[in-house]
């Protein structure tokens, strides 16, 4: 299988001269992790990514995209989809620009962790259990806490959602990159006076993603990635047999998972 098969064509993309507050738009619009940045010849310039938009510390309005896009490996077409999905993993993004081709990096399109996850055929021998991939160090909040103080714990861990939970550590929503960028909810400056004090912004459980996804430690690779897909969402929050959160599983954590199994085992093509 092919990137040509199961990329996305047209992809929504961002001029480098464009306004910041227009990519900011068109991520809450569009509900995007990540925007390609392409020049006036719609060659690729870079991704800026939900990460990216959160370190903007400007509040001014006229503020471009130009130094603020980050470096991004490419695929083009024509190549292998296992090839493509190491990349993505190596790569550490969500999204990767498909360009015509490694001499001409005019975009033709993007591929997706989740665009992967929809079509290949999965491993038989994945892990069993979800246990076994999971993000064990799973950080969460609690819905009293400001937003402000999950921002900059975001930019600190560079985490893409955090659980929100309980005082008795039962999961009870999400706070991801996305919420905070769709609510406006943080405005941070070093430049003047106008920032959004923590105390200042609003509690998570006005932000936060509701209902939350949850598995069991012992549900299987397949189903989180089946919930994923289905639900459109980039995690699932993992809870042990107590139903208290233990981890957490997101798209690259699942896509990983097939990564392996088909590094273990190259001649093995599996689409």
């Amino acid at each position: 299988m092919n990137v040509s098969e199961i990329m996305s064509e047209g992809p929504i993309s961002i001029k480098e001269g464009d306004f910041v507050t227009h990519a900011r738009q068109l991520m809450r619009d569009y509900l995007l992790r990540s925007l390609v940045v392409v020049d006036e010849e719609n060659r690729l310039v870079g991704m800026l990514s939900d990460q990216d938009i959160l370190r903007v510390t400007s509040t001014r309005s006229n503020v471009t995209v130009d130094g603020y896009a980050s470096q991004s490996p490419t695929v083009t077409p024509d190549m292998d989809v296992m090839k493509a999905a190491r990349l993505i993993v190596q790569s550490k993004q969500n999204r990767v620009p498909v360009v015509k081709s490694t001499a001409d990096h005019t975009v033709v399109g993007v591929l997706s962790n989740v665009d992967i996850l929809r079509n290949v055929e999965l491993p038989k021998n994945l892990p069993k259990t979800i246990q076994e991939i999971m993000t064990k160090k799973v950080e969460i909040c609690s819905p009293e806490e400001r937003v402000a103080k999950i921002w900059g714990r975001m930019l600190e861990t560079d985490y893409t959602g955090i659980p929100v939970a309980s005082k008795t550590g039962e999961p009870i929503g999400m706070i991801t990159r996305r919420d905070i960028i769709k609510s406006g909810a943080v405005r941070i400056s070093v430049e003047d006076d106008r920032a959004t004090r923590p105390n200042d912004s609003p509690k998570v459980e006005t932000v936060m993603s509701t209902p939350t996804y949850t598995i069991s430690e012992s549900d299987s690779v397949r189903s989180a990635i089946e919930m994923i897909i289905h639900y459109d969402i980039g995690r699932v929050t993992v809870v042990n047999e107590h139903g208290k959160v233990s981890g957490i599983a997101d798209r690259q954590d699942l896509l990983k998972s097939i990564v392996n199994v088909w590094t273990e085992q190259p001649s093995d093509n599996r689409f």
